[in-house]
């Protein structure tokens, strides 16, 4: 018997029976005899989410002997690998290929399956989340069946499978639709956030990825463009030294200090960020799309997401800016604002609509509740759909009345898993 804990520290499991299939056919035989037991089984990644969606309860599946690229079609771009493959594996992998994925959030440290089936996602108003690049799947349901999704295929399935919050079975491998390799110019620079408000709808249309962090407590934003460059331009990456100063000592070691005196002082959170946005200085690279893509990120903290329509993300700010003004709240991480193009998938935060997308984050030792549940409250008045690996309160009855095909995803619940043997408390907040 075994104990897991997930990256942040808000959920974990003692007494839990590990397997660790080295093949699919041995990951189907060990779903079926769970399932013949009566076990409740769940497959666990890196344990990135801060819900309990990966919590398992009786048997944890780990994946990682199944993490590998098994096929690479370069003319087409179809790439097939092992739902254990980390991120950070998948995008080397890829570009010993000269392929990439076309979008990416802005960590690595996840699996495949688990960034997939949980709606992670990157920026960028012409394209979507990670699993708007799925084009296939198997998917190992609770009697040991192999499943092969995708439009054609069993396309109920894969419209519910590629963000299935594992509710439906455990993915074995997944084809993605790549690219062929890319460079990115990045531009990072501060920028007052008024000015950034106001032209939200220009900076987001006007590159292929924007994002912008804002200072709780100060009227500066760090924005993020990252551009494709054409094939005339040749990397120019970040200096070793100035890279390791930014990304790693200021932006993870002092940052981490900085939120231990928060912890010690809260009255000088505001004088900290203040500080910190002063600090903020404007640099320009050119680099592979993942370097661009991904950053390290080392401090410990709780988060809440929600995906918002995007003409009303200015407005949720706004909001959410006059709340901590006034509540007396001390708040050290910056606010991340992100958007995304439409999709079609069933439990995509971006179902249906164009989407921005609104986090906040709070360090693990300062309380975070009702700094969390006030920017809930914000958010619901805009039909906001919280990251299903990130923290919220929503039950069932609120994330129907927010996903036009909830109940779609439920019947092919019911179909494939009716015992419920990947169920945890996660699942039945979710889906009842």
């Amino acid at each position: 018997m075994s104990s897991w804990q997930n990256w942040s520290g808000t959920e974990s499991a003692t007494g839990i029976e590990t397997l660790r299939p080295g093949s699919a056919d041995e990951l189907a035989a060990a779903v079926k005899s769970a399932a013949e037991q009566g076990k409740k089984l769940k497959a666990v990644g890196a344990g990135h989410s801060f819900t309990g969606c990966s919590v398992p309860q009786e048997v944890m599946i780990r994946l990682d002997r199944l993490s590998s690229i098994t096929h690479a079609d370069q003319q087409s771009g179809r790439v097939t690998v092992g739902a254990g493959t980390g991120l950070r594996k998948l995008n080397l992998g890829l570009a010993a290929f000269d392929l990439a994925l076309a979008n990416l959030g802005d960590i690595d440290k996840q699996t495949v399956s688990g960034a997939i089936s949980t709606g992670t996602h990157g920026t960028g108003a012409r394209l979507g989340g990670l699993a708007t690049q799925v084009v296939g799947l198997d998917l190992i349901t609770a009697d040991g069946s192999v499943l092969h999704c995708s439009a054609e295929e069993n396309p109920d399935v894969f419209a519910a499978a590629r963000i299935s919050v594992g509710a439906l079975g455990v993915i074995s491998s997944l084809t993605l639709q790549c690219v062929p390799v890319f460079l990115l110019r990045a531009q990072e620079m501060p920028m007052p956030l008024a000015d950034v408000l106001d032209g939200f709808d220009e900076l987001a249309d006007g590159n292929d990825h924007f994002e912008f962090y804002w200072f709780p407590h100060t009227e500066l934003a760090l924005t993020k463009r990252n551009n494709r460059v054409g094939a005339d331009v040749e990397a120019a990456p970040v200096g070793r030294i100035r890279g390791w100063v930014e990304d790693e000592l200021l932006s993870n070691k002092v940052f981490e200090l900085t939120n231990r005196l928060a912890v010690r002082q809260p009255g000088m959170v505001p004088r900290i960020n203040r500080i910190a946005s002063r600090a903020l200085s404007a640099r320009e690279y050119v680099d592979a799309s993942y370097k661009v893509f991904c950053t390290e990120r080392n401090v410990v903290f709780r988060e809440s997401e929600y995906a918002v329509p995007r003409e009303h993300v200015v407005e949720v700010i706004r909001r959410l800016r006059d709340w901590i003004d006034t509540s007396g709240s001390r708040i050290p991480f910056p606010i991340e604002v992100r958007v995304a193009a439409p999709d079609d998938i069933w439990l995509s935060t971006a179902h249906g609509r164009e989407t921005a997308y609104v986090a906040i984050h709070q360090y693990h030792r300062l309380p975070h509740d009702p700094y969390f549940q006030a920017f809930e409250r914000i958010v619901a008045d805009y039909d906001g759909r919280p990251h299903w690996g990130k923290l919220h309160t929503l039950g069932a009855s609120e994330l129907r009345a927010r996903y036009p095909r909830f109940d779609d995803f439920v019947a092919v619940r019911d179909r494939l898993d009716p015992q419920r043997v990947f169920e945890n408390a996660y699942t039945r907040q979710v889906f009842g």
